[in-house]
């Protein structure tokens, strides 16, 4: 999903790095961007940036729309959405003197004057700090909890506060609020006091950090998506994380880091890096200083923002970074130790494809099911491009994996693409390639109308020939929608689970440097994910807005209020083109209403599957609140019915899985803290019990596939219905031959993926 207040992203600061920041820490070093001084300014390289973007989104986007006084108001919406998208922090008054902005933001584009969007930033930041510093002066005298006084905690549709009576009225009861959680939780009026004057101190501390390049990024991402949901200015540290993240690799020493208060501290190890060669890092340590080379100086980064110390070490490949570390069981007043490591080109498994293997057992008969979860499709294009032979790609993984299940002996595999959000579109129509012997997997159009079918043109065999599954969810998005759909159109196995996203757009990725007026210069202009084509499945629909609907739905958390491309205002319609030349394989409709049967009879008495029913339905309950007491007997009585609930779960678990119920009974309940204000022990600790947590619907998916091979195995006729080709690998059908398939494609994206793209020559990539 784009669209991100700045509010979020500030708070993500504070909990972890970045996505791919996060992955390993690594790069050369950059200005470090402590508190700002005000007001904040745009550069010449900026300008120059908007200006870049604006020539290309008006000429080349799928939907080109004139940079004007109506688009400048979209953009001016969509700018305080970001800024300030739960209207905390201005009010009507302030938004009437910005109100002579609105229809100007087109104009400061087209003629280099940032100065519109930069006042706004500047005046946000002061607001931020101000509400900041009111919020811990109330923190003195406390609060009256034995009011009836309620507080909004979902504001999206609210209007700004009148004036300033109003808005610090609305901040007295997120204080409250924040001080009542606490006290719920136990803690004293002293630890309060505390604890909020120093996340309220904090927030200052980032706010005061955030500068122009901020300004930048935040004002042309409204401008971006103001276009269309997937488009997306990235400035030069996003564009090279989007590469990281794309090619799960990058060059440093393996080390996952976190920001703590003023401190930096190591999440975590990547198996293998020179981080855990050393032998001298741990997790928990702190970062202190890092130093270039052998001998350059050690820079203090206590206070920093976590980018900035993530990019100081980072670095190219056999260079040399040190570290200056405090040890965890010492804290950083202990004595300190130095580090020298020699950065190496580190893989980034986390995000990698992973198989297991379910064992069922039912009625004496064993089965064995394949399970694949794929997060996202990457691949190193770059790698690929020079030859590397072991470059890193979703499809080789996944192949090796389905391998090494089929030598365990598994009669079906299931392919987990929940909350995969997509990646490379080149990649899933090869992934599809692994599960069909030829033909089209996908159909693009661009925006000249012109349609061009890609998928399997050769005749390579199947890797996997038998029963499959594709348990998808409402974060299946882009390619993995690709894949599904194909599949799905194919007959070539069940789509499991809840309808998917809805993204059918494909995005190309434009390097803006190549447009600098002098070729020998490094402006730094950032990179423009820019929307250039849609994507149709090969029955003619399209997955945009409906996304793909399983062929067996499981309930859903309700979060599609929310989330999924049905939520953009600016989304592109749903619309469909003539189907593609393609014959499918099989009919899953041969066992479908028994399949479904089995799956109804067996949930309705599994308790595994009422739990999981029954939690999503207070799931749902809690998140459509609005507006919450700020009562204490009222939330003390809401609290302990909620404690009582969660202890009923807890008991039900461990009745299921054998799970020890009192050892997650303190993580269940709200300590008033966020995230980054409990212990990294404990953060770590509860990361560790949600992967280990058991997974219903992964194990009902299994138990589906299960029941599948054995009404294959009892009906030959039945067999040579639902399996591909009839049960004959290898022969595929007669079907057209299939265009466009490029053997080294530019990496285009359906919310990671692409296709041939109408975008200029520097668009050497594409997403979805």
């Amino acid at each position: 999903m784009t669209f991100r207040p700045l509010l979020a992203m500030l708070m993500a600061l504070s909990v972890t790095v970045t996505a791919s920041a996060q992955s390993a820490a690594d790069m050369g070093a950059t200005k470090p961007r402590k508190e700002s001084t005000l007001p904040l300014q745009s550069t010449a390289s900026e300008a120059d940036a908007a200006l870049i973007s604006a020539h290309l989104l008006t000429r080349f986007h799928y939907d080109a729309q004139p940079l004007d006084d109506a688009m400048s108001q979209k953009i001016y919406t969509l700018y305080f959405k970001l800024l300030d998208g739960e209207k905390v922090f201005f009010t009507q008054q302030d938004m009437a003197n910005f109100a002579k902005y609105k229809d100007k933001f087109g104009q400061a584009i087209w003629n280099r004057d940032l100065s519109p969007p930069f006042d706004i930033f500047n005046q946000y930041i002061l607001r931020a700090v101000d509400r900041m510093n009111y919020a811990r002066s109330l923190l003195k005298q406390g609060f009256d909890f034995n009011t009836n006084d309620t507080y909004t905690i979902d504001r999206k549709n609210a209007d700004w506060p009148k004036d300033q009576a109003e808005l610090n009225d609305l901040w007295r009861k997120r204080t409250m609020n924040d001080w009542l959680r606490l006290k719920l939780a136990g803690k004293t009026d002293d630890e309060i006091r505390k604890t909020l004057d120093k996340r309220y101190s904090n927030y200052i501390s980032r706010v005061r950090q955030l500068d122009s390049e901020d300004a930048f990024q935040t004002f042309m991402t409204a401008y971006s998506n103001s276009t269309d949901p997937h488009t997306d200015y990235m400035g030069p540290r996003d564009a090279e994380n989007f590469d990281i993240t794309m090619k799960l690799s990058l060059e440093g020493i393996g080390a996952q880091l976190q920001a703590r208060d003023d401190y930096t501290q190591i999440a975590s190890l990547v198996p293998a890096s020179p981080a855990i060669k050393s032998g001298k890092l741990h997790v928990g340590d702190t970062v202190l200083g890092v130093g270039q080379g052998d001998s350059g100086p050690i820079v203090d980064v206590v206070g920093w923002r976590l980018d900035d110390v993530v990019n100081l070490i980072r670095g190219k490949k056999d260079t040399t970074v040190r570290l200056e570390i405090a040890p965890a069981d010492q804290g950083p007043d202990g004595k300190h130790m130095m580090v020298t490591l020699v950065r190496q080109k580190i893989a980034i498994e986390e995000q990698a494809a992973k198989s297991k293997v379910i064992d069922i057992n039912e009625g004496g008969v064993d089965r064995k099911i394949g399970v694949i979860e794929l997060p996202m499709f990457y691949s190193d294009f770059g790698a690929r491009s020079e030859g590397d032979k072991n470059f890193k790609s979703a499809t080789r993984d996944v192949a090796k994996l389905l391998g090494e299940l089929k030598a365990k002996g598994v009669q079906g595999v299931i392919v987990d693409l929940r909350n995969n959000g997509g990646g490379s579109l080149y990649e899933a129509n090869e992934l599809t390639g692994l599960f069909i012997d030829q033909g089209p997997v996908v159909q693009v159009r661009d925006a000249r109308a012109a349609v061009q079918a890609q998928g399997k043109d050769d005749f390579a065999p199947m890797t996997w020939s038998g029963p499959m599954a594709v348990l998808v969810n409402r974060g299946t998005a882009s390619a993995s929608e690709i894949f599904s759909a194909a599949i799905q159109d194919y007959g070539r196995g069940l789509v499991i689970g809840a309808p998917t996203f809805g993204k059918g757009t494909v995005q190309t990725l434009i390097d803006l440097d190549r447009f600098a007026s002098d070729p020998n210069s490094k402006p730094d202009y950032g990179a423009l994910k820019m929307t250039v084509q849609e994507f149709f499945r090969i029955n003619g629909g399209s997955t945009q807005l409906k996304g793909v609907t399983p062929d067996i739905l499981y309930p859903s958390n309700g979060e599609e209020k929310d989330f999924g491309e049905s939520t953009y205002d600016n989304a592109l319609p749903w619309t469909q083109i003539a189907p593609a030349d393609y014959k499918p394989v099989a009919d899953m409709k041969g066992y479908l209403p028994q399949l479904q049967q089995l799956h109804d009879a067996r949930d309705a008495k599994s308790p595994a599957w009422q739990l999981m029913l029954d939690e999503l339905t207070q799931y749902k309950k809690l998140s459509d609140r609005t507006t919450i007491s700020l009562n204490f007997a009222q939330r003390e009585t809401e609290r302990k019915q909620m404690d009582a609930l969660q202890a009923d779960f807890r008991a039900r678990h461990k009745a299921i899985d054998g799970n020890d119920a009192e050892a997650d009974a303190d993580s269940a309940l709200d300590d008033g803290l966020n995230p980054n204000e409990r212990s990294l022990k404990t953060e770590l600790k509860e990361q560790d019990e949600a992967k280990k947590a058991p997974d219903p619907q992964l194990q009902e998916t299994a138990h589906i596939l299960y029941d599948a091979v054995g009404l294959i195995d009892s009906n030959p006729k039945l067999a040579a219905e639902v399996l591909p080709y009839g049960g004959k690998e290898g022969n595929g059908p007669s079907v057209a031959a299939v265009g466009g398939a490029s053997p080294l494609p530019t990496q285009n994206s359906a919310g990671q993926s692409g296709g041939a793209s109408r975008a200029p020559a520097a668009a050497s990539s594409s997403s979805h």
